[in-house]
């Protein structure tokens, strides 16, 4: 496994190398459900009830990510991650969706629904890089919510609400997203994405907030709005087989100007490049 390097910080703690392990799984997860299925099309009914076989599928991949806090340049990782999916759940990564009757609009249109539960491994620790010095921990935390998908042959819409169910933060999260497919023949699929995430005030508090106690010369104190970050991106899946596939997925996430505004962050996007592969049984 890559090991983590930050020339400007300190080392991290094995509970804080951890959590952001889990994290990229969790980050992976998402990318591969999303093309995976994507790429299956829509002809496979979901929900229960449906048509859609069990489906199990093991993989790995090499995510680079930048994260918005000073002092922690981009880091490297593999990461593993298992892949599970039937007409009534799918798992993939450390996300769970249960899935709900989905409703038919025609042939090629179709509004499928969803309970998700996932962790969300964001936050720090004090070691984590010098501008953190002296602040206390941001834990991350088990979110749980609902989501709607509306496919159809023109783009396909999702919108998804999930709370803080451990209650770390006890923030709340709605996100918006709009994609679009492209088949390139028989084995390769492409697939431009646009999501729009609004985090509520207690979110960028709790995770970009500087509390009256952790104020210093150098660190002002901050109280976090609720703010709007936007993920731009592009998917590609290429299929050599029913069993062999390869997934690259680059994207960068324009910060609010709630969370630019923040001590803790020096920059307004931050970016990825995610390369993985999967077996699929």
């Amino acid at each position: 496994m890559a090991r983590l390097h930050h020339p400007r910080s300190r080392a991290s703690t094995p509970q804080s190398s951890v959590a952001r392990l889990v994290a990229l799984v969790v980050l992976l997860g998402g990318a591969v459900s999303s093309a995976t299925a994507q790429q299956q099309g829509s002809g496979a009914q979901g929900g229960p009830g449906g048509e859609q076989g069990t489906q199990w599928g093991l993989g790995i991949g090499v995510i680079a990510k930048q994260d918005a806090y000073k002092g922690i340049d981009r880091e490297t990782k593999a990461v593993p991650w298992l892949r599970f999916e039937n007409e009534y759940l799918e798992f993939n990564g450390l996300g769970l969706e249960v899935k709900l009757p989905s409703l038919q609009l025609g042939e090629g249109s179709r509004i499928k629904f969803g309970i998700v539960a996932k962790a969300e491994l964001s936050g720090y620790e004090a070691k984590d890089a010098p501008i953190l010095a002296g602040m206390a921990e941001r834990k991350g935390g088990f979110w749980a919510g609902g989501k709607a998908e509306w496919e159809n042959e023109f783009v396909d819409l999702s919108a998804e609400w999930t709370a803080d169910a451990s209650g770390h933060s006890k923030g709340r999260k709605f996100s918006l997203g709009v994609e679009k497919k492209w088949h390139l023949g028989e084995h390769t699929m492409v697939m431009p994405y646009v999501t729009a995430h609004w985090l509520d005030k207690k979110y960028v508090d709790y995770y970009y907030g500087v509390r009256a106690a952790e104020a210093t010369a150098g660190r002002a104190a901050y109280v976090g709005k609720g703010g709007l970050n936007v993920d731009v991106g592009l998917r590609t899946m290429y299929r050599f087989d029913e069993h062999h596939s390869m997934l690259l997925d680059v994207g960068v996430t324009r910060l609010a100007k709630e969370i630019k505004a923040s001590p803790l962050v020096d920059r307004s996007r931050t970016s990825r490049v995610i390369l993985g592969y999967m077996y699929s049984f």
